[in-house]
């Protein structure tokens, strides 16, 4: 490959500047004269230890060029013995689900994790911790790439916009931060609720985000301005999680009163409160259209005319159970219980077929919810698990836990 001439240039205003910084004078010297720089000119900061990032990030790529081969070539081995890692019939995606061990478990956070999330473009994972950081780290790697600091007590629940450019945060400080992940600044702080803020998360138009709090509202803000344009009031106790559905028309919140909310976000009307949990209501998730197939075949329901069916929705509880839940009925549809403890996390498969959840009693499991029995457990962590998430594309699941740690585990 030929460098053009400003590369050419660049490179040796790069080389001049290694020779010079580590005290070859001489070759320093000889090397100005021989490619012709100007020695009256002095050399820009911005080559001061050029050579040496580029040299560092070279080894960087190439460390994850080999690991990508190394992959590749797994997966051509798998393809050709026929599929599984024992041979036999190749499992489509959309049915790969995590296998023990863990990929790598993640550890730098001084107190408990409270949520894992994936990036939605980069090969990144976010966490966010009881000790006021939220962390970033590199899930094919394992490597740890930076803090964000900027909270005064336990960041509990983090959120990205689409693009992946921006990323929320609150805290039992009572704030909702806005972070740029790009530049790694904090743009804004929106003050509003009275007590610690519980939950927060994007609207998929990316201008709005909803965070609810133990003072018992939600409330949505204005991304450009961090104005708060809309509070949403009727649950009786501390909201636990609140998350919208994918279009943003219906928002879904969960409460220490034992009840899941649905509102209309246009009108704030409370369009459903479904009552069968006996406990804390932990989470909520929204199920994909990929699962509205599979539900209708498991609940035996019918497909409304002229629509789709449902929509339909998960919640968690400190009554060990996971529900799925009819919206335009307002109906429970599914039970499934099998967990030992406080369910702490719940969500879809992406390809549908199947449902994932943690708890207090450490471990991670992937349910047939069709014919309701729990196809997997994982001994995940040391300690109670309190969040996951699983990645829209790639097979990977990650999942966080009061023992401080992340793990990430791979599906096949």
């Amino acid at each position: 490959m030929v460098l053009s001439q400003r590369q050419r240039d660049e490179l040796n205003r790069a080389i001049a500047d290694y020779l010079r910084s580590n005290g070859y004078e001489e070759a320093y010297t000889t090397f100005r004269k021989e490619a012709e720089l100007d020695n009256n000119e002095e050399l820009d900061k911005k080559f001061a230890g050029l050579l040496e990032k580029k040299w560092t990030s070279v080894i960087r790529l190439q460390k994850k060029v080999m690991e990508l081969e190394s992959k590749l070539n797994e997966a051509k081995e798998e393809f050709v013995s026929g599929g599984g890692p024992l041979g036999g019939q190749r499992r489509d995606p959309s049915e790969w689900i995590p296998r023990p061990p863990e990929k790598y478990a993640l550890s730098g956070h001084r107190s408990p994790v409270t949520r894992v999330i994936f990036h939605p473009v980069f090969s990144v994972i976010v966490s966010a911790s009881e000790d006021a950081t939220i962390k970033v780290w590199d899930y094919e790697t394992g490597d740890f790439e930076r803090t964000l600091k900027g909270h005064t007590d336990s960041v509990q629940d983090i959120s990205f916009d689409l693009s992946g450019k921006m990323l929320a945060s609150c805290s039992a400080d009572m704030t909702v931060k806005l972070w740029d992940f790009q530049s790694f600044e904090c743009l804004r702080t929106m003050h509003g609720h009275d007590h610690n803020v519980s939950s927060v998360a994007f609207m998929p138009n990316g201008d709005h985000l909803v965070s609810a709090s133990r003072d018992k509202t939600m409330k949505m803000w204005e991304v450009q301005t961090g104005y708060c344009v809309k509070t949403f009031t009727g649950h009786r106790e501390w909201v636990r999680m609140v998350r919208p559905n994918q279009d943003g028309s219906l928002i879904a919140s969960c409460s220490n009163d034992q009840t899941v909310r649905v509102w209309v976000t246009a009108t704030k009307e409370c369009k459903a409160e479904l009552r069968e949990h006996e406990h804390v209501v932990e989470c909520v998730s929204w199920a994909p259209d990929a699962a509205s197939p599979v539900i209708l075949e498991a609940t035996g329901a019918e497909a409304k005319k002229g629509g789709k069916p449902g929509p339909y929705l998960l919640s968690g509880s400190r009554d060990k159970t996971i529900k799925m839940w009819d919206i335009s009925t307002g109906i429970c549809v599914i039970t499934l219980v099998g967990h030992d403890n406080w369910v702490r996390g719940v969500l879809f498969h992406p390809g549908g077929k199947f449902i994932l959840s943690c708890a207090d009693d450490k471990t991670l499991r992937v349910w047939d919810y069709k014919n309701k029995r729990c196809q997997k457990s994982l001994a995940a962590h040391e300690h109670f698990v309190t969040s996951l998430d699983f990645h829209k594309t790639a097979p990977y699941v990650i999942t966080g836990s009061v023992d401080q740690s992340v793990k990430v585990w791979e599906c096949r």
